[in-house]
């Protein structure tokens, strides 16, 4: 396994977010965390990220224990809910930002940003501003600005959520494409079954702090392991997008 988390454990104030937490993905996978809103897997990908630190277990990533390796130093890219662009930049300093951090030089630093712009097919949009995009033209930004470093490890905090759902849909495929294109292992939160199904290649439910199940998407909806997952997972919804599909 790429990723490990080993019984993981982290409190906030007297609240359990994370009970033995313990799961594995594979190098190249796309992993979705399914679960209710306080479920804990937002708590998850901030320990990945080194936002949080867990009070016990073992976060490993590459064969390499990383709990006391500062998120700065762990090669992560984090896409943003609300997309986190810089405001006053252009689409290409925003996906710049990162190299720029990194002290990549100038000719290394533009032709990385004109290969982000053609991958995310605004090659012709790179002196525009945030506010003037579309919020899936802005999420693509995000993402772009995430992968530009090269970081072994994408995290992805429900990537769709302030998205409307056509917009949303259409990414969904999008995401996918390029996460395959790419190569990256990657996470994303995310709230919506139909969104983990048809994303994901593995899929981790969680629940008051704990993971019920980890499987492939056609595992998680037809042979729910747990009470739980049984009642939050919707089989029939799951066969009809795949008979569509």
């Amino acid at each position: 396994m790429y990723i490990e988390m080993k019984d993981i454990n982290k409190t906030f104030d007297g609240f359990h977010a994370s009970r033995n937490v313990s799961f594995g993905i594979e190098k190249g996978h796309l992993a979705a965390l399914l679960g209710p809103s306080g479920s804990g897997k937002t708590t998850i990908l901030r320990m990945i990220a080194g936002l949080d630190v867990p009070d016990s277990g073992d976060i490993i990533v590459g064969g390499e224990r990383i709990n006391d390796i500062p998120g700065s130093r762990r090669g992560i890219g984090f896409v943003f809910q609300n997309y986190a662009l810089f405001r006053y930049m252009t689409v290409a300093d925003n996906i710049a930002f990162g190299l720029e951090i990194q002290k990549k030089s100038r000719k290394e630093i533009r032709e990385r940003v004109d290969e982000l712009l053609e991958l995310i097919s605004m090659k012709d949009l790179g002196k525009r501003y945030p506010h003037q995009l579309s919020g899936g033209q802005r999420q693509r930004v995000a993402f772009a600005r995430a992968l530009a470093p090269n970081p072994h490890l994408l995290l992805l905090d429900e990537p769709f959520a302030a998205i409307d759902a056509k917009v949303r849909r259409e990414l969904r495929t999008w995401l996918k494409e390029m996460i395959g294109r790419v190569g990256v292992t990657s996470i994303f939160v995310t709230h919506d079954q139909e969104e983990a199904m048809e994303v994901a290649d593995t899929v981790i439910v969680t629940n008051e702090g704990r993971v019920e199940q980890i499987g492939s998407p056609e595992e998680i909806c037809l042979h729910p392991a747990t009470p739980f997952v049984a009642e939050f997972i919707d089989s029939e919804r799951y066969e009809a997008l795949m008979a569509a599909q």
